[in-house]
């Protein structure tokens, strides 16, 4: 593939998963408008964004933020296997910083996702323009091998991430 050819192409696949990103926000939000509004878990003083959603060795991953929860998003159109993990199921992918064991789920519009959990509800969060800063730090300190965790603990054997050591790890790099 020639270097032009090869830059259009990644081009290409990072225009994709971003409005792959912008289509899962507006299910999102339609969600919010719905349902979420009205529970004591949705935070006012956040809304819903899409953030860093990127093509990663042939997988869109990105952040979700909403008004109840950020999670680390990436839809199930995995050509490897044979049939689709069902909902409910993990499904666990390797990131440089390790691995994480993601939740099936089904959305409507949308399809299967895998989703990991970093902060339910949000209240932590006193704007977005927090939330987004947490969130762009989880998701580069996930891109990141410097970022594995110690070679100890249950985990260690696998290089999985412990959700408390990643956003401890996110939260104090952010904060230095």
């Amino acid at each position: 593939m020639t270097p032009d050819r090869e830059r259009h192409s990644r081009r290409s696949m990072h225009l994709a998963a971003s409005a792959w990103g912008e289509i899962l926000a507006a299910v999102y939000r339609d969600i919010a408008d719905r349902t979420m509004r009205d529970l004591p878990i949705f935070n006012e003083a956040l809304s819903i964004e899409a953030i860093g959603f990127r093509a990663r060795e042939g997988r869109v991953v990105g952040m979700m933020v909403t008004p109840w929860f950020m999670n680390v998003v990436t839809p199930m159109r995995d050509r490897t296997s044979h049939s689709p993990p069902s909902p409910g199921s993990n499904l666990r992918l390797r990131f440089p910083a390790g691995e994480i064991e993601f939740t099936v789920s089904e959305l409507a519009l949308v399809g299967s996702i895998a989703s990991y959990s970093l902060f339910s509800p949000m209240f932590e969060f006193k704007d977005m323009t927090s939330a987004r800063a947490t969130a762009e730090a989880a998701l580069a300190a996930l891109m990141s091998p410097a970022n594995r965790p110690a070679s100890h603990g249950p985990d260690a054997r696998h290089g999985s991430i412990d959700r408390r050591h990643f956003l401890r790890g996110v939260l104090t790099e952010r904060r230095a």
